[in-house]
């Protein structure tokens, strides 16, 4: 199977079980994937990722099938922005306010 019929065929919920396969190293029954398939998998998902994701996040590939590095500043710049934006107005050092009668 050529790049662009593969592409054509997967949908977005085989790129995830075959991500999550590559991640643990288990087909989703807890069969293990043997070299072979790692390494097909592995291929498979970063073709994904450059083609049809083209995510910008560290350690990922873009558009032009190279891996996305980012600098410490830049991690951390993403994951403050992350947070301002899913709190934007909650006080940065409060995990989480109970009251008395919450229990």
């Amino acid at each position: 199977m050529n790049p662009t019929d593969l592409l054509n065929t997967m949908s977005p919920e085989i790129y995830q079980k075959l991500k999550q396969a590559v991640e643990t190293g288990k087909w989703l029954d807890g069969k293990p994937l043997d070299e072979n398939q790692k390494a097909l998998c592995l291929q498979a998902v970063m073709l994904y990722q450059s083609k049809v994701e083209q995510p910008n996040e560290h350690m990922t590939i873009d558009a032009d099938g190279n891996v996305v590095h980012k600098s410490k500043r830049e991690l951390k710049q993403a994951l403050q922005n992350s947070a301002q934006q899913t709190a934007p107005h909650a006080d940065q050092q409060t995990i989480a306010k109970f009251k008395e009668n919450d229990f």
